[in-house]
């Protein structure tokens, strides 16, 4: 096996383990069942959703999967603004009560 063999799994193994330990602790970190049932449907989307971002960069053809980052790099920005809103609206509503 040669060094970018080695890097290139070692890479993928720390990526996953900390994409793992976010998801993790963003579940954990809760403040209430709304807002855990919420963060646990995000957080299976965000998987799926980066799972189809890479099986896409894997099967396109090298000139035209760069287009990829495109949608992704807007796309993931808009997510996480969301995302931070709708935790917050849930954290009202679950103080309001």
């Amino acid at each position: 096996m040669n060094a970018g063999m080695i890097g290139g799994i070692l890479g993928a193994i720390i990526g996953i383990a900390g994409g793992l330990i976010g998801t993790y602790f963003s579940i954990r970190n809760t403040k209430g069942p709304l807002e855990r049932a919420f963060m646990i449907k995000a957080s299976v989307i965000a998987w799926i959703s980066i799972t189809v971002f890479l099986v896409l960069m894997l099967v396109i053809p090298n000139p035209y999967r760069l287009w990829l980052w495109v949608p992704y790099g807007i796309l993931l920005p808009l997510g996480i603004i969301k995302l931070n809103k709708k935790v917050a609206e849930i954290r009202e509503i679950e103080n309001a009560t």
